[in-house]
C-alpha cells in the first residue's frame, strides 16, 4: 500500500513505499522527517547517529541520547577514518539507524556507508538546522530544532 506524504518543502506530494513515512531512496533503506526519526529513536528500534562535525554538535547543538560519530571533520572536512568502526560499535544488530546532520545532505553519503556495512540506514530528511531561507540564514525552514524536537546547546 502506498501513501501520500507532503515533501518536506511543501512543493508537492511525495509517494512513499511500503513503510509509512518512508520516502525510497538510491542506495540506503529511505528518507524519513524528524519527527519519525525521533519516534524510533524513543521507542528503542533506531539508534539516531549524528554525522555533523564535533564543532557544530558542540556549537549549534545536539540530541540528547543521539550518537554523535562525525561523517566529515572541520578543518578540511576530510572523512572521519573511525566512520565505519563507529557505525558498527554504536548501532546493535537488528536496530535501524537514523542519521542526521546539518540540513540532511551529508547524512544521505553516510546513510549509504551505513547501508554498505550491513546497517538498515535512513537518511533524516532537512537536517539538524534545515534549509538556508533567501536571507541565507538556517533555523527557519525545517529542520529537527524547528520542529521542536529534543536538543541541548553548551
Amino acid at each position: 500500500m502506498t501513501q501520500a506524504v507532503q515533501t518536506p518543502t511543501g512543493a508537492g506530494k511525495a509517494t512513499i513505499g511500503e513503510q509509512p513515512g518512508v520516502r525510497p531512496a538510491e542506495g540506503y533503506a529511505g528518507d524519513v522527517l524528524p519527527e519519525l526519526a525521533h519516534a524510533w529513536m524513543t521507542n528503542g528500534e533506531a539508534v539516531l547517529v549524528d554525522v555533523r562535525s564535533d564543532a557544530e554538535r558542540e556549537w549549534v547543538g545536539y540530541v540528547p541520547g543521539a550518537l554523535g560519530l562525525a561523517w566529515k571533520q572541520w578543518p578540511g572536512m576530510a572523512l572521519n577514518p573511525g566512520f565505519d568502526a563507529g557505525m558498527r560499535a554504536g548501532v546493535p544488530p537488528g536496530k535501524k539507524a537514523v542519521l542526521l546532520c546539518r540540513s540532511g545532505v551529508r547524512s544521505i553519503a553516510a546513510a549509504r556507508r551505513a547501508t554498505e556495512l550491513g546497517i538498515e540506514a535512513y537518511n533524516i530528511l532537512e537536517g539538524f538546522e534545515g534549509d538556508a531561507d533567501a536571507e541565507g540564514h538556517r533555523g527557519r525552514k525545517g529542520g529537527w530544532r524547528l520542529r521542536g524536537l529534543p536538543w541541548k546547546q553548551n
